[in-house]
Order: structure tokens, then C-alpha cells, then sequence
């Protein structure tokens, strides 16, 4: 619902404030999965740092979008064959939750019996981040990194205010 607003909304504001909903509502959806790490990662990276740029950007830019003449049939195209395609690719994936999928049979009964005796380390989340996902996490630190030192930079420049034309006369 929060991603048609966005596609119907000509205020550039009121596009990134939906964006920001939606950034959270997604967050709060991966942390009700059991997925903190994301949920938090999709919190700082999707509804902080990206709406702050944007926020950023609009101080420089119009507000209010100008509507475009004709419509864009290639891309209209583009989109309606991907997520034509991502459909019917999710038709493949198994049940969710279902006893029998096969992170419940190999992968999940591995990192339970095994942690301790692999990394030595009693409490099984912090082994499982720290040693057998560690490039990931690494490299979710590197993204947050990366995008906080943006921030910074592109907030650092002081913006040129504009200089308004005379009209002709």
C-alpha cells in the first residue's frame, strides 16, 4: 500500500517520508522473522542514512515532480516481465516454516549440535555471527561504514543557494 502511494505522489517530501514507512515497516517485518541483524541494518541503512540523503538532496532540487509527458512502455515492460519472472520463480520455494525444508534438516541442526564443538564459544548467536557469518557481518558493518562517511560528506558541503532570474523585460 505504502509503495503505490509513492508511485502516485508528485511531492518529492511526501515520496520520502513513504519511503521511510515502508523502510520501517520492513524492518519490523524482518525482526518479527528473527532477523535482527537486517531488521537493524534495513533500519539505520533504509529509513535513516537513505531518507537523511534524500532530505539532503530535496534541499537542493524542486519539490514537487514534474509529470511527464507520454509513457514510458519499455520500462512499463521491463517491470511487468521481472516481476512476471520473480512470481513464478517464488512458486519453487518451499512452504515457509515447514518442518521439512531443509534449513530445518541440515543447516539449523548442524549449527546447534556443532557451534560449541567448532568455535568453543557457549552462546550460539554470537559464534554464528562472529565466526561462521563473519565476512557477512563484516561486510554489513563495511555497508553502514560506507554509507555513514556519504552522509557526512555530502552534508558537509554547504549548498549554493540559488540566484533567481530577472525577468526580461
Amino acid at each position: 500500500m505504502v509503495g503505490l502511494a509513492v508511485v502516485f505522489t508528485r511531492d518529492l517530501l511526501k515520496a520520502t517520508m513513504l519511503f521511510a514507512i515502508y523502510s520501517l515497516t520492513i524492518a519490523a517485518l524482518f525482526a518479527l522473522l528473527d532477523a535482527g541483524d537486517v531488521a537493524l541494518t534495513e533500519a539505520a541503512v533504509g529509513a535513516g542514512i537513505s531518507t537523511v540523503l534524500i532530505l539532503a538532496v530535496l534541499a537542493l532540487v524542486p519539490r514537487h515532480e514534474k509529470t511527464a509527458k507520454g509513457h514510458n512502455l519499455p520500462a512499463l515492460a521491463i517491470v511487468i516481465i521481472t516481476g512476471a519472472a520473480l512470481v513464478y520463480a517464488s512458486f519453487d520455494l518451499p512452504v515457509f516454516g515447514e518442518a521439512g525444508n531443509p534449513v530445518h534438516q541440515h543447516v539449523g541442526p548442524y549449527y546447534i549440535g556443532e557451534t560449541y564443538a567448532d568455535m568453543g564459544i557457549p552462546n550460539m548467536v554470537a559464534a554464528v555471527l562472529a565466526s561462521y557469518r563473519s565476512i557477512d557481518t563484516f561486510g554489513e558493518a563495511v555497508v553502514i561504514l560506507t554509507a555513514g562517511i556519504g552522509v557526512y560528506a555530502l552534508l558537509s558541503v554547504r549548498p549554493r543557494r540559488r540566484q533567481r532570474r530577472e525577468p526580461e523585460q
